[in-house]
């Protein structure tokens, strides 16, 4: 008996000493790395962006994406907000009409911001009708910015948003997407809980389009939720990873093997700050 104390013992410290030596989120097979998009936390504190830098170091994470100075506040101050907190921005957005319009200047802020990534996470059409040339305007408009981004050593990306899998030829609409921009200038965006909404596989996505993902929003859906093409659903859809129907085994292990760069955890809930350590605990213990 005394043994088999010893042996529960020894296996409690070794996986308290591994959870100590990984970063927030990681564990014996999720390696990460992992960050949050900060638009979770958009319910939390709406006005003061210090406390929500408060809550992603509370967290323990590391990097984040979609933050910029708050309103008065210089970007020598918001550099060192971050760096107070041991946070790095690595990924901001870029809206859709700017990059169209002037991408110069989208790409001049991005680089002030120091980011390594930049995402686009809307393609304007009518509600619920996205069309072949909707997806051929923006094939165009992301493959002139994606250039100007690559010139300026930035990765370029276009965040999915489930409108995109409308059937298209032998594939869909975000299948002609992916064929007609440059992969050198032109990467994505794989956000899990809008392909599983839009009604696509995304371990298959990942399978099918390997290394054209650069990125992840980690992102559950909830169980049994309505599947729809416009891009839209309710926040209590979005719940902690784990709790929904995305089988995250499959998705994360495609997502290594098609070499996903960073991962950030989203949640759209009006509870997400407290669904998000959550999801970190699930990621660290999750074995495959």
């Amino acid at each position: 008996m005394k043994s088999l104390s010893h042996a529960v013992l020894g296996i409690f410290l070794s996986c308290s000493l591994f959870a100590a030596e990984n970063p927030a989120g990681t564990g014996p097979s999720f390696k990460g790395p992992i960050g949050l998009q900060m638009y979770s936390l958009r319910f939390y504190s709406p006005t003061n962006l210090l406390g929500k830098l408060d809550k992603v170091q509370e967290y323990g994470l590391k990097t984040i994406e979609g933050a910029s100075p708050a309103r008065g506040m210089s970007m020598e101050e918001f550099f060192k907000e971050l760096a107070k907190r041991g946070i790095k921005l690595v990924s901001t957005g870029a809206d859709y009409a700017q990059l169209k319009s002037n991408p110069d200047a989208v790409v001049e802020q991005s680089k002030i911001l120091g980011v390594k990534y930049v995402m686009c996470a809307w393609i304007p059409h009518d509600k619920g009708k996205f069309s072949e040339k909707n997806a051929r305007e923006a094939i165009d408009v992301f493959n002139k910015a994606g250039a100007k981004f690559k010139e300026a050593g930035i990765v370029f990306t276009y965040h999915c948003h489930g409108y995109e899998f409308q059937p298209f030829g032998d594939g869909t609409l975000f299948d002609l997407i992916v064929k007609e921009t440059n992969p050198d200038s032109v990467s994505f965006e794989l956000d899990v809980f809008w392909a599983q909404q839009g009604g696509a596989d995304p371990a298959k996505l990942l399978e099918k389009h390997g290394s054209r993902f650069k990125l992840m929003h980690v992102k559950d859906l909830k169980k049994g939720a309505a599947k729809n093409s416009t891009g839209g659903g309710p926040d209590e859809d979005s719940v902690p990873v784990g709790q929904g129907e995305v089988d995250w085994k499959a998705v994360l292990k495609a997502a290594e093997k098609a070499h996903v760069e960073h991962y950030f955890i989203e949640d759209e809930a009006k509870e997400a700050a407290d669904q998000i350590p959550k999801t970190l605990r699930y990621l660290e213990s999750l074995r495959w």
